[in-house]
């Protein structure tokens, strides 16, 4: 199995028109992605990639029967967009953007109260459930389908770390990267939750790094609900104080946000942490069932 995304994902690619929209639409197509339709205000009625675009995501979802959306659409705009969706009914948004005003995304976290609308990101690389679907900007072709759940705030780490699973013959049940940005719309706890849940993922891969409580929020839903081994690193270790380090979300403001102290807390909590990425795989590798 997987989560959030498989073979009966209908995409919908917001921006599906411009560059980034279109490249990344493009691949999701040839990894085998059911692309159905984009959007682009004023573009309506057209064709873009062989599908249909329309001017608003409640058209898309009517007419093509859309069930999920991969957002390209500009930084000043794209919290409307995210609302638009939303508003929708769309059950799953993945936002790519990076750069949204904290303030807008404060607006956006409010309207997702009481709704049933999940949102992935922004600020990150998306979703892939290896064989099944692609929704997002990896390389598809670095993972390979298994049992081991990936979440993550960075999309570099990610990728390295997927790469040292797959070349050790480790398959991954869905990548999952949740941004770096200080709000995002999915934290780690919902996506271990999801992991927990699906019984064909055994083990999780969990990359965090400096700022926020992010990873200790994650360490107590380890602790008091996680039945299954969670390998953790946390990038960072030797960042200064207040000097944002990649993303707007790492930079360390206080001491919980250093890596020592979240590291310390999934320790505690009974995950087993990796001393530096190159050894994530091997690790993941020695907590895995025996077959």
């Amino acid at each position: 199995m997987s989560i959030l995304i498989d073979e009966k994902t209908a995409l919908l690619v917001q921006g599906i028109t411009g560059g980034e929209g279109s490249f990344h639409a493009q691949r999701c197509m040839e990894y085998g992605t059911k692309v159905v339709a984009g959007v682009t205000p004023g573009k309506g009625g057209t064709q873009h990639l062989g599908v249909p675009v329309f001017d608003s995501v409640e058209r898309a979802i009517a007419d093509a029967g859309a069930n999920a959306s991969l957002m390209f659409v500009p930084p000043a705009f794209a919290a409307d967009g995210i609302l638009e969706a939303i508003d929708a009914g769309m059950p799953l948004i993945v936002c790519i953007t990076e750069g949204i005003p904290v303030t807008d995304m404060v607006k956006v976290h409010s309207y997702l109260k009481e709704r049933p609308t999940r949102l992935i990101g922004p600020n990150c690389p998306g979703v892939i459930s290896p064989g099944k679907c692609k929704a997002g900007i990896m390389v598809g072709e670095i993972h390979r389908p298994g049992s081991v759940g990936v979440v993550s705030r960075s999309g570099t780490l990610t990728y390295d770390v997927v790469a040292q699973l797959t070349s050790l013959g480790i398959g991954q049940s869905t990548s999952v990267g949740i941004g770096g940005d200080p709000l995002p719309g999915s934290t780690f706890v919902d996506i271990l939750r999801l992991f927990e849940e699906d019984e064909d993922t055994k083990a999780v891969v969990l990359i965090g790094e400096i700022g926020g409580t992010l990873e200790q929020e994650a360490a107590e839903f380890i602790r008091s609900e996680m039945t299954k081994p969670v390998v953790a690193f946390i990038a960072g270790s030797t960042a200064p104080p207040g000097r944002r380090m990649g993303h707007a979300g790492a930079i360390i403001t206080g001491t919980a946000g250093k890596a020592s102290e979240k590291i310390k807390a999934l320790s505690a909590a009974g995950a087993i942490i990796a001393a530096n990425p190159a050894e994530v795989g091997l690790t993941t590798k020695g907590v895995l069932p025996k077959p």
